[in-house]
């Protein structure tokens, strides 16, 4: 099984670092059985992050005949349009670099995170995740503003999906059905809600893909517990509470 991490200008560190761990010791803990990179839809290149000026390299370009699992992180940047310099992950700002069209880093904290998730439109980036997408065995996954991102792409309408909380309402409004769990597993697409939501996410992905006992061991390594129930569309809806 063949994994790739999406990198856009002004991704969110953690959003990549976390699942990318996770999914990488799951490799080795399955001997070998998961591999995963980190990857652009321009191919190998320097990719400037939203936080600090911290920079990843994309090692290959992505590519949805090759991978088995893609993961869209997303963006780290001002929730807002206004000058407030106070929030955090994809929901507000962490005094991040913001970079523009070229990777070239911008003044601390002058983009926000919607500028970030928008701009990704208009990149070869919506195209390749519509070909994963339509591709039946191939699962994208998504953490915190990533689903945005297919959201806003026209790629997810109709589909049960999470974000931060403070996009559940874009979610809705793109015509995804969105859903107020740490994780969503609708098949061939899994959602995590806030940034931290990465490392639950990647296990759950282990556990799915290679077993619970994969799972536990890289859940040992870490010396983290995974959060919260995954939501599927299985089982009695609940009478209210």
């Amino acid at each position: 099984m063949h994994a790739q991490v999406v990198l856009f200008d002004g991704f969110d560190p953690l959003d990549v670092i976390a699942p990318f761990e996770v999914l990488y010791a799951g490799g080795a803990a399955s001997g070998g059985a998961l591999t995963v990179e980190l990857a652009s839809a321009e191919g190998p290149r320097e990719v400037p992050s939203g936080t600090g000026g911290l920079t990843l390299r994309a090692t290959a370009r992505l590519d949805p005949g090759k991978a088995d699992l893609i993961l869209v992180p997303g963006a780290s940047g001002r929730v807002t349009e206004t000058g407030d310099e106070d929030g955090d992950h994809d929901g507000g700002t962490h005094g991040g670099e913001e970079s523009g069209d070229g990777g070239t880093p911008g003044a601390a904290g002058d983009e926000s995170i919607p500028v970030l998730l928008g701009r990704t439109l208009r990149t070869d980036l919506p195209r390749l995740l519509k070909d994963a997408m339509d591709r039946p065995d191939l699962t994208v996954a998504t953490v915190c503003g990533g689903s945005l991102i297919l959201a806003m792409a026209g790629l997810i309408e109709g589909r049960h999906a999470t974000t931060h909380h403070l996009g559940m309402d874009l979610l809705d409004a793109t015509g995804a059905v969105s859903v107020p769990a740490r994780v969503v597993d609708d098949g061939d697409l899994v959602t995590g809600a806030g940034v931290t939501s990465g490392l639950d996410l990647a296990l759950y992905l282990l556990e799915r893909e290679l077993g619970p006992r994969i799972a536990h061991a890289v859940e040992q390594l870490f010396a983290y517990e995974r959060r919260g129930v995954v939501w599927r569309e299985h089982g009695p809806a609940p009478a209210a509470l």
